[in-house]
């Protein structure tokens, strides 16, 4: 197996400082539009395993299709791993199919909202771009699989073994994400600064959150169209107090659009899929200001000459998740909350959850929780497919595959393993 990464930094350095630890595959290219970032990452890993020769930093444009083709055929790359922000998604995507290589990424196609009724119809949905060349990808032979990182991603493969293992009928497939997570300046003093890439916060939490409900889906005559089950709500809505394990607690959780909505359905049987996230008080309103200012805007403006995206100086202004791990104290918690009939005819209800403690993933990777806990799940992905565990052809989402052996290697014990173990309670 040989890997193209595009994306160092941030998510892209944690899954090469974990993927070093693994023999399944034979090099890893590490590629960013700027060559520096990717020498650093490989510098980083190197660092950490001496004799290290496996990574290797190279240059790319993400926005240009031809130019991932270029360099995926130039290292002969068999699989493309997506590590940037979802604006780039569809050139790597392409670039990726045109070189006849297999893709991975995080996050899926932008949304677009409904033009004239937003908080209530879907438009075009995330992940729609690609789903529309399915079958290219299956006349290639070649596989795309969507939203792989933590979320979306684990709370995918949790569906999957919620439907396989733990429930004969499902009510709800509800992804609950919380985190107890505290930044501080250098004199202790709790200070705002996002855990993951604040333009996609942006995008995420003020577009209309999708939920999925098979009963809209249901045809006259009982058949099951999934594109008929989406519709939208306004941002934030219907918030709930969610009690979150291992010390973390109750966390107030909103709707917000995420990709697990517009993949769960496609492959798993459920009465309703939706996601909810704890974003904070503080959070919310802010992004709701930035709303009011036009400062979530991607278009840009002419400021004293010069066209800038106010949505970039936004994220520009705020400090770089990857330098806030030191500062951070506390968990972050990834999670399905499944309800239902379990396999025994009685009703169920069952959370299962992925806590990783900042302090944990600071000290064995050097990378702050939110990143290092959507790093690690590609990485088992691509491990899975090089053991040819996992195997498909077209444009699949993690529920596509067999769950099992994701977690069980997951959280196996090093080195059989990644040492990550996830968790379940029945309430």
């Amino acid at each position: 197996m040989r890997i193209l990464m595009i994306g160092a930094g941030g998510v892209g350095d944690a899954a090469a400082r974990i993927a070093a630890e693994r023999d399944f595959f034979e090099a890893w290219f590490v590629a960013d539009y700027d060559l520096t970032r990717a020498e650093r990452t490989v510098a980083a890993v190197q660092s950490r395993n001496a004799g290290e020769s496996r990574f290797t930093a190279l240059q790319v444009d993400a926005s240009s299709a031809a130019a991932v083709t270029e360099l995926a055929a130039e290292v002969r790359a068999t699989h493309v791993f997506n590590a940037v922000d979802p604006r780039f998604v569809m050139p790597i995507f392409e670039g990726a199919l045109a070189a006849g290589a297999d893709y991975l990424d995080m996050a899926m196609s932008l949304s677009e909202r409904h033009p004239e009724e937003p908080y209530a119809k879907a438009h075009v949905k995330l992940g729609d771009r690609q789903f529309a060349q399915q079958q290219s990808w299956e006349q290639g032979g070649r596989l795309a699989l969507l939203g792989i990182g933590v979320e979306p991603g684990l709370s995918d493969v949790f569906a999957r073994y919620a439907a396989d293992h733990l429930f004969s009928h499902i009510d709800e497939l509800g992804t609950r994400d919380g985190a107890n997570l505290v930044i501080r300046d250098d004199e202790g003093n709790e200070i705002f600064a996002p855990g993951f890439s604040m333009w996609t916060i942006i995008e995420e939490c003020l577009n209309p959150p999708v939920v999925w409900d098979r009963a809209r889906a249901t045809q006259s005559d009982g058949t099951v169209d999934v594109e008929s089950g989406f519709f939208t709500l306004p941002a934030f809505s219907d918030p709930e107090m969610f009690e979150f394990p291992e010390g973390i607690g109750p966390v107030e959780c909103v709707h917000v659009e995420h990709e697990e909505v517009l993949l769960m359905p496609r492959w798993v049987e459920a009465e309703k899929v939706t996601f909810k996230y704890g974003l904070g008080a503080e959070m919310i309103a802010m992004l709701k200001t930035l709303h009011t200012l036009g400062l979530d805007s991607t278009t840009p403006i002419d400021v004293k000459g010069v066209m800038v995206s106010p949505r970039d100086v936004v994220a520009a202004a705020l400090p770089d998740p990857v330098t806030i791990g030191p500062r951070m104290e506390g968990k972050t918690c990834a999670g399905l909350w499944v309800t239902g009939t379990g396999k025994d005819g009685q009703p169920r209800r069952t959370y299962l959850f992925h806590v990783v403690d900042n302090a944990d993933s600071m000290r064995d990777y050097d990378a702050q929780c939110v990143v290092w806990q959507t790093a690690i799940n590609p990485v088992v992905a691509l491990e899975l497919l090089a053991a040819g565990v996992w195997s498909g052809t077209g444009v699949l989402g993690p529920e596509a595959f067999d769950a099992a052996p994701f977690l069980e290697l997951l959280a196996a014990p090093k080195p059989q393993g990644y040492g990550s173990p996830w968790g379940m309670e029945d309430r």
